[in-house]
Formats: structure tokens, sequence, C-alpha cells
């Protein structure tokens, strides 16, 4: 295995200083707490922690939508996602192009905690469609359209934002 602090001593590299790093726990608890205070029957997206992982941020949060919903696009231009399913069904399109793409506003709140710098629309045109269900997962790179088509039952993910720019504000 290979010694990356002794590699970078050999090389005449300096290692940055930083504060010393710590493990962040989300719990159980944390996450039906913050599912459970959503309203229902609406689409909600809540962060339930953000922190600095040295150098970018890591947030996780939970996403759910009512199979009621008409289901919209969005386009995160330097955040990548990763889905995992909790509970429900649905119809994943990633890639392609955002139909009647508008810019999200940079001093909202969407952008400022949740997004980043992102695109909207009203769907996605080409990509892949997928079924997702519970137990599922979807790593979605930065850039990368993507909404659903069709929501079978009620879905619920949780979703970790790779913010590699520390675009979101931490609270």
């Amino acid at each position: 295995m290979i010694n990356f602090a002794a590699l970078a001593v050999l090389l005449g590299v300096t290692l940055p200083q930083t504060e010393a790093l710590v493990a962040t726990h989300v719990s159980d608890v944390d996450i039906t707490t913050v599912a459970s205070a959503a309203p229902e029957g609406r689409v909600t997206d809540d962060s339930i922690r953000l922190v600095d992982a040295g150098g970018y941020n890591v947030g996780i949060g939970i996403v759910q939508r009512p199979a009621t919903n008409r289901a919209s696009a969005i386009q995160h231009h330097a955040l990548t996602e990763v889905y995992r399913v909790i509970a429900g069904a649905g119809t994943l399109v990633t890639g392609g192009t955002l139909i009647e793409s508008r810019e999200l506003a940079a001093d909202s709140e969407i952008v400022k905690v949740l997004t980043g710098p992102s695109d909207v629309g009203t769907g996605v045109d080409g990509g892949t469609a997928r079924r997702i269900a519970t137990g599922d997962m979807v790593i979605i790179p930065a850039g990368v359209p993507h909404g659903f088509t069709e929501i079978e039952e009620d879905i619920a993910y949780l979703v970790v934002r790779v913010d590699p720019q520390q675009l979101l504000q931490i609270k």
C-alpha cells in the first residue's frame, strides 16, 4: 500500500494543513423526523445535514413526491446527486436535454441551500428512462438532466449531494 504522506515528502510536495475532519452521523431518527414533518400531497425536498468534508461539501436530504405530482426536470451545473429510494416507485429519465429550460435565480433559497446553480424544465427530451423502486440507487453526475415521467406510488428517496465547489450554504 502506498503511503501518500511519505510519497509527498519524497517528492517535495507539501500537504495542506487543515482542521481535523470528523465523521457525521445521520440517524434513522433524524431522517424519519424530517420526513414525517413534510406536508402530505406535495413535493418536498428537505436538507437533513450539510457538512464541509475537507474542501468540498456533502449533504444529505430527503425528497418526497406524491403519485399525483406532475413531474418536472432539473439539471444541476455543479452538484452530483446520489439517490436511494426508501419507499415507492417511479420512472426516472436521465440524460438528454431539458424541455423549456430556464435558469433558477441565483439568489433563491433553493439554489443556496439545495441545488446550487441549476436549470429547470417541464421534462427531459431523450435520455434514458428507468423504473426505480424501494432499495434502488442512482448516481446523477453534475450537468445531467433528470426528472420523473411517472410516479406509480408516492416515492421518497434519500439524496446525497456532492458539492465540490462549496456552493451550498452550511447553516
